[in-house]
């Protein structure tokens, strides 16, 4: 795929680049000898020691959980790159206001959990009266906390180093590898996130509500946003957008509508299958080729009810606030080895050839 894939360096043009700078306290201090009551320990090349909590870990969720919001976010709007994401420059302002929105919250929590840090600590170390001592010979300050909590990001352009006394300082600049490796970047993040709408929301599913549209609207809007970064990436854009044109206005998505979405999904998480139907539309071939590919046979989707499966599709919700990757409980105990049926492709009699992906 790195074959086909080159993102031309006049992409910086349209790109700012975000590197999220976001610090929490873990709460942890490493564990010594004197916290054993002297026993003997094996010599450090041999063993060390772990880690105490010295404050209640629930209390700190917080701010784990507005960190992992943050990056979900830029990963929805831009692709990684070098420490952090690249954005397309026309949405800068919309990406900024959501990261003002989560630091505030942050900072809100932060302010919070200081307020409370001194009455916190006594409730932690009375639950662990045992080993009270352990803990109160490791507590830090407010102050100190306070310091070691925070949220930023820095936006910037990015351009390229285009002259330099040393001459191997611009051979060696190393920014031209970065960008030509965009779009292979951009495509894999793109399978990843199909591979995880399929285990949330289609695997084993014979009918979905609406809610199950979200994620890939989601993708496309993150491809419409990033489409100058490679010309492959416009007619993946293309194909979600006349695929979720067929669905219907209202109501449950079952049957031949249920299976395109489907068959979608598994495209979208093969990259390499994924590029070569994108380079038949450069050629020419509209998007509606590769969606009546994926129904041509009429099968439907793998027998597994709705009700076996736990929920409708898989979302109940949630889809858009979820962060840790975490399974929702209505996916767990469905049929994890289903895969669409996907139909025999008919050979186009033009010649077109468009790979199977493993799936017909």
């Amino acid at each position: 795929m790195n074959n086909i894939l080159h993102s031309d360096i006049q992409i910086l043009d349209n790109l700012l680049a975000v590197n999220l700078d976001i610090s929490l306290w873990s709460a942890r201090k490493k564990m010594t000898p004197e916290d054993l009551g002297g026993a003997e320990l094996p010599p450090e090349d041999l063993a060390s020691l772990g880690s105490k909590r010295v404050a209640d870990p629930e209390s700190l969720r917080i701010f784990s959980t507005l960190k992992s919001r943050a990056f979900t976010f830029l990963d929805r709007h831009g692709v990684r790159f070098m420490s952090g994401w690249a954005i397309p420059e026309e949405k800068a302002g919309d990406i900024v206001a959501e990261l003002i929105s989560i630091r505030d919250e942050f900072r809100a929590a932060k302010e919070d959990f200081l307020a409370a840090y001194d009455t916190s600590l006594e409730a932690w170390i009375a639950k662990h009266q045992e080993w009270a001592s352990i803990i109160r010979n490791s507590v830090v300050s407010s102050d100190y906390v306070r310091g070691r909590m925070g949220f930023r990001w820095q936006l910037y352009k990015v351009a390229p180093l285009e002259s330099h006394a040393d001459e191997n300082a611009v051979l060696e600049a190393g920014l031209a590898d970065e960008v030509t490796g965009l779009g292979g970047t951009l495509f894999s993040e793109v399978a990843k996130s199909a591979q995880e709408i399929w285990r949330r929301v289609y695997m084993g599913k014979t009918e979905v509500t609406h809610k199950a549209l979200s994620p890939l609207r989601t993708l496309h809007g993150k491809l419409v946003g990033l489409s100058f970064v490679e010309p492959h990436v416009a007619p993946v854009a293309d194909i979600i957008k006349a695929a979720l044109g067929r669905m219907p206005a209202k109501g449950t998505i079952t049957g031949t509508d249920l299976l395109l979405l489907q068959g979608l999904v598994c495209l979208l998480s093969d990259s390499k299958a994924l590029v070569l139907h994108a380079q038949k539309l450069i050629e020419g071939y509209g998007p509606a080729t590769v969606l009546d590919a994926l129904l041509a046979g009429g099968q439907t989707a793998p027998a597994t009810s709705s009700s076996e499966s736990g929920g409708v599709d898989g979302i109940d919700g949630q889809e858009e606030s979820r962060t840790d990757g975490s399974q929702p409980e209505d996916n767990k105990g469905s049929d994890s080895d289903a895969e669409p049926v996907l139909p025999e492709l008919p050979v186009p009699a033009n010649g077109m050839d468009i790979p199977s992906m493993g799936l017909w």
